[in-house]
């Protein structure tokens, strides 16, 4: 059990997991504002508007902050290391 707590706490992601993180994010957040302004606009409710990206913002947190394996899919291959000679 330790271990699984290690690996979720460490949060080892790829670059190319990182730029899909990135894309999500942002894209979420572009379609969460447009969607809460006009929600809040069409019920003249700054309290809707508020609260329905504050739902949004807690749905992406649990989408992209864990560590999930889909975001660990191209793990970087690093070469071995030299043995330097010593005299």
């Amino acid at each position: 059990m330790s271990e699984f707590l290690q690996k979720l706490v460490e949060g080892r992601i790829d670059f190319e997991g990182q730029k899909l993180v990135e894309r999500i994010a942002r894209d979420t957040l572009i379609a969460a504002t447009a969607f809460s302004f006009v929600a809040g606009f069409a019920l003249q409710s700054m309290r809707v508007t508020f609260g329905l990206f504050a739902l949004f913002v807690v749905g992406l947190s649990l989408a992209v902050l864990p560590p999930w394996p889909v975001f660990n899919r191209h793990p970087v291959a690093w070469l071995p290391a030299k043995e330097t000679k010593t005299e």
